[in-house]
């Protein structure tokens, strides 16, 4: 803390990012007393990675927005929302001003040829992909070992939580599931009936809709819908909680984030995702009845008889196994982003859209890994 004429600088640092507070009167008059170390600071911390805290500021005039601003004079993105936080009347757009008649910041240099620029921007992306699976393996290891304090003191874990996700991110998502489920199940039904009409083997769709819903299209959907609507309300609620830093306090009281945030909601997911998944299926076997009852005249009773007949039940255990692997992934996706969310809100929305992105991509991708398991296996 440096002192003089009513003002002061506290600074601290906290997640690779240094946070500046500055009080008092920041004038003409008195800014000698901090300008020294605020030199200090422009040749040891990142510009880029700097947090002006605007609350506990005074007055400031064009001398004292230049010595404070002076600090983020290097970096690339000096008046971005992400640098300040708290509200001040004058001192952000002082400080912009006082930005625009100092000395410029280089030109970055000139862009090369666009093959390039392609390649270039190809190896970020693979190393970026590469950071992203890592830091979910770590964050995975972290889960489990949390879920196994969690087997241990069954009593520690917060039950209330977890039915209250259970309902929110479960329970109220059967109607959007099994209304999508029905109308998936119908579509299939419909193009199956019309394709195997032209070889006179339309009762086969009968097969065609289990086999599809049962194994396949069900679980995915239930996934997919999940990751969407739910791991996003994950990333978003945790994040707000660390943006408004309830996270730190919650260290501070000796709570660990692990058991109180992100056990609960993969409890939640590995309890709901199966049960969710089994509505998709019947509603997803119900649509494609109704429309082969429609459009070939193959009543219920036939329809169920028939599936009876030719579909073994392992298909379902197929689509059921998928269930609570899927529910793990999109809650860790979730959580984990939630937790890496920054102070600003760029930050919240581009972890949410990630979070979004990448639990829909590991969907998709393990689904394929266990139909080639599967086929593999002959189930």
């Amino acid at each position: 803390m440096a002192n003089g004429a009513n003002i002061g600088l506290s600074v601290r640092t906290d997640d690779g990012r240094t946070h500046l507070a500055p009080t008092g009167d920041w004038t003409a008059r008195t800014v000698s007393a901090v300008d020294e170390q605020l030199r200090a600071l422009e040749d040891q911390v990142d510009a880029e990675a700097v947090i002006i805290d605007l609350g506990g500021l005074g007055r400031i005039d064009t001398a004292g927005a230049h010595v404070l601003g002076r600090i983020l004079t290097p970096c690339g993105a000096p008046n971005g929302d992400f640098h300040f936080v708290g509200q001040h009347p004058a001192a952000r757009q002082l400080m912009v001003m006082a930005r625009e008649v100092a000395v410029p910041c280089p030109p970055p240099p000139p862009a090369g040829p666009g093959i390039i620029q392609l390649l270039d921007r190809a190896g970020r992306g693979l190393v970026s992909a590469a950071e992203e699976v890592v830091s979910s393996f770590a964050f995975f290891g972290e889960a489990i070992a949390a879920a196994g304090r969690g087997l241990a003191r069954p009593d520690k874990i917060r039950w209330a939580p977890a039915f209250h996700v259970m309902e929110t991110a479960g329970l109220n998502a059967l109607p959007i599931v099994a209304t999508l489920s029905f109308f998936i199940g119908a579509t299939v039904a419909y193009l199956g009936a019309q394709l195997l009409q032209q070889f006179g083997a339309s009762v086969f769709a009968v097969e065609l809709v289990s086999f599809a819903v049962l194994r396949e299209f069900a679980v995915v959907i239930t996934a997919v819908l999940l990751a969407g609507r739910s791991d996003s309300a994950f990333t978003a609620q945790i994040g707000a909680m660390r943006m408004q830093q309830e996270i730190d306090a919650m260290k501070v009281l000796g709570l660990d984030p692990f058991d109180a945030l992100v056990l609960p909601r993969i409890i939640a997911m590995m309890v709901m995702t199966p049960l969710l998944t089994f509505g998709a299926m019947m509603m997803g076997i119900f649509g494609g009845m109704m429309v082969l009852w429609a459009v070939m005249d193959v009543t219920p009773g036939f329809f169920i008889s028939r599936m009876y007949e030719t579909i073994p039940i392992q298909h379902f255990w197929v689509g059921m196994s998928k269930a609570p692997v899927f529910a793990l992934v999109i809650a860790i996706v979730g959580c984990r982003h939630g937790l890496e969310v920054g102070n600003d809100v760029e930050s919240l929305g581009a972890r949410v859209t990630a979070s979004v992105v990448q639990s829909i991509f590991a969907v998709i991708v393990i689904d394929a890994a266990f139909a080639m398991l599967y086929l593999e296996l002959n189930i």
